[in-house]
């Protein structure tokens, strides 16, 4: 059940709330005195915004903050955590300072809500970086963080609490919406995938979306295989390309992004 400020606690003092915008999920661990927060959202007012319901939820300082891959909804809000230890991928780190100011422009464009929260926006990205996994203590808690392989982006972490057994999954999983492709490894995805639901042993976080179990994560692994499936087919020809887009395991409007970007990286194009 959700508090007055909308939080749901899935484990043990392990907490997420469901913002309305891009249908985000945010994660919060605390610990004895400290707290951990799992991505920091679009802008710096929907940071502040996030922290004044953290100040609700508890009265610990937010010591720690995990990004869970580089792109703008996750952690445009960083500098407003500082000085809060920011972890991220290695890759994280530089992608953000590679393409920060792009994502910047691009938002300012597409989101005109967010256009004018923008101008003043520090791009801070994570100071703590590690590949391929670490360990950080939460007031006593031991938080696991590890980079699984290829999938939305080429820096997704997720966030296990062991004693919790609860697992953020950040956008390598999202629920009730076709997932984002435009970055994405759709070759590569399913086994990063495959990975991830080797430690599942509880409630599952998506970076979007409702929360979901085992059986949820199943259905998004069987989704993946098959963008990579009727890519190679489409690819060697098997199929033209009105057959591969109805093979799809999403409705033909959707599967263009992710259909051309596995076929980008079938014939070398990405990164």
């Amino acid at each position: 059940m959700r508090d007055e400020a909308g939080w749901l606690e899935v484990g043990d003092r392990v907490y997420t709330r469901r913002y309305r915008f891009y249908d985000q999920q945010i994660g919060v661990v605390v610990g004895d005195g400290e707290a951990l927060v799992i991505d920091t959202r679009s802008s710096p007012g929907q940071a502040r915004e996030l922290i004044a319901d953290i100040g609700r939820l508890t009265p610990f300082p937010v010591r720690q903050v995990v990004d869970t891959h580089w792109h703008y909804d996750h952690l445009f809000g960083n500098h407003d955590f500082r000085p809060a230890t920011i972890w991220g991928h290695e890759r994280c780190r530089s992608r953000l300072l590679e393409n920060g100011e792009r994502q910047r422009a691009w938002v300012a464009e597409t989101e005109p809500a967010l256009a004018a929260a923008l101008e003043s926006l520090v791009i801070d990205p994570p100071d703590r970086t590690f590949d391929p996994a670490t360990t950080v203590e939460v007031g006593g808690r031991r938080v696991e963080l590890a980079y699984l392989g290829r999938g939305h982006t080429d820096a997704d972490v997720i966030v296990v609490v062991p004693d919790a057994a609860i697992l953020f999954a950040g956008d390598l999983l999202e629920n009730d919406a076709v997932p984002y492709f435009g970055d994405a490894y759709p070759l590569e995805w399913p086994a990063t995938v495959g990975w991830l639901l080797d430690l599942v042993s509880g409630p599952v976080v998506p970076g979007h979306g409702s929360i979901g179990d085992r059986a949820f994560v199943e259905r998004q692994l069987a989704d993946f295989d098959a963008v990579a499936a009727v890519a190679r087919r489409l690819h060697t020809g098997e199929l033209d390309r009105a057959a591969a887009l109805a093979a799809m395991p999403y409705d033909p409007s959707s599967s263009i992004e992710p259909l051309d970007r596995a076929l980008a990286q079938l014939r070398g194009e990405l990164d």
